[in-house]
């Protein structure tokens, strides 16, 4: 194609970025070393205003790649954290299924199976130093758009009001700009969660932050499981899973804004792991409940000219390593179709962008869907073929 029926417009088009998390902020970095002119609106009141949660490893072909190709591994390898990407398994009982602390590190940057670990409160650091001064706008809680022109006028709550001629919702799973995309709802992966944070675990339950050991660590009993994760803050994050019903949270009378009933329950639900487990629920000063979602894996819809979106505001699925990686490798794509000059217009490099993006997330949902079941209402054998896996990849 030839470069005067390219997409040239798109380095003097005004991007809107809703949503300052990984995806949203790897996308200004990359749209903003081709000249595009980029804003992310982020409704955090600063960049300190929140905690941004435990550690996630980047991987090789996705995460790290993308760092990569936005200039910013060396700013990675001076924040991520060496020998936080070990694995621990455990059983009911604390026994060992798998300890790789007790196993010579292999593999480093360039090895395929290296998948380094980083706090997401670093992560996103190193993207917003990475920005233009004022890129992001804080304090911009979004609230609706309406067409102005070609492109969108945008409020936020405080009132202020924001003008784009393209729009890109990163803003989660609960995104504003999704219905502007489409009206397609999520379903319930019959998995449900109850998360808790323990700010000093050092202090709060020592033997279970030596157990964990700041590693990535599970464990899995039949129908059940915890897995735990420090945070780069020093703190501790784990979450208790099993098989719920879809509307366990009115049906089973607990109240989760009660942290005494929680306690409760978790300790009885774990009545005969060992106690070392029933520290964190002790320890825990707050619980959220998490019923995991997913979009539907066959998804799709017709291409908006002006407004798309990525990451979890395109395609949640349950936890399974994949979810920063995959923003950031969406971010990637459609930075590339957005100023690779393979298009005529911008409804048709969002168009190829959403249909790669699709298209790769149905496979990783699947994937993440079977994996979850797995994780949070084990077997002796999905046990097992986790050991195996862990053993026969080499880590």
């Amino acid at each position: 194609m030839e470069a005067s029926q390219s997409i040239q417009v798109v380095p003097h088009t005004r991007v809107a970025i809703v949503g300052g998390g990984p995806g949203g902020l790897t996308l200004a970095r990359l749209l903003q070393a081709k000249g595009v002119e980029v804003k992310v609106y982020e409704r955090d009141f600063n960049r300190d205003s929140r905690i941004q949660g435990a550690i996630v490893d980047l991987h090789f072909e996705s995460g790290l790649k993308v760092l990569e190709a936005a200039g910013l591994m060396d700013a990675f390898k001076a924040s991520y954290l060496p020998g936080a990407d070990k694995f621990r398994l455990v059983g009911p009982d604390g026994h060992f299924y798998l300890d790789e602390h007790t196993q010579d590190s292999e593999g480093g940057f360039g090895d395929e199976r290296f998948r380094p670990e980083i706090s997401r409160g670093a992560l996103r650091d190193l993207l917003i130093d990475s920005l233009l001064p004022d890129t992001v706008v804080w304090d911009s809680q979004f609230t609706s758009m309406k067409p102005s022109g070609k492109g969108w006028e945008l409020h936020f709550k405080k009132g202020t009001t924001a003008r784009a001629d393209l729009v890109i919702g990163s803003d989660g799973y609960r995104s504003k700009i999704r219905p502007y995309v489409t009206d397609i709802a999520p379903l319930y992966s019959g998995v449900t969660l109850i998360q808790g944070e323990i700010e000093d675990p050092e202090k709060a339950c020592p033997a279970m932050n030596a157990l964990v050991h700041n590693a990535n660590f599970i464990a899995m009993g039949t129908g059940k499981s915890i897995a735990a994760q420090p945070r780069g803050d020093g703190g501790l994050a784990f979450y208790a899973s099993s098989l719920y019903p879809e509307n366990w949270l009115e049906t089973s009378g607990i109240d989760f804004t009660n942290v005494e009933e929680v306690r409760a329950y978790l300790t009885d639900f774990y009545q005969d792991w060992n106690p070392v487990f029933h520290t964190l629920f002790e320890a825990c000063p707050r619980f959220i409940l998490r019923p995991l979602n997913y979009f539907p894996m066959d998804q799709d819809w017709e291409t908006k000219p002006n407004v798309t979106i990525l990451g979890d505001a395109a395609h949640v699925m349950p936890p399974s390593g994949e979810g920063v990686n995959t923003a950031m490798l969406d971010a990637l794509d459609l930075s590339e179709c957005l100023t690779n000059n393979n298009f005529t217009d911008i409804p048709s490099a969002i168009a190829q962008f959403e249909h790669r993006m699709r298209a790769r997330a149905a496979e990783l949902a699947k994937e993440a869907l079977e994996g979850i079941h797995d994780l949070s209402s084990p077997s002796e054998a999905s046990i097992k073929k986790l050991i195996d896996q862990y053993n026969q990849s080499g880590n």
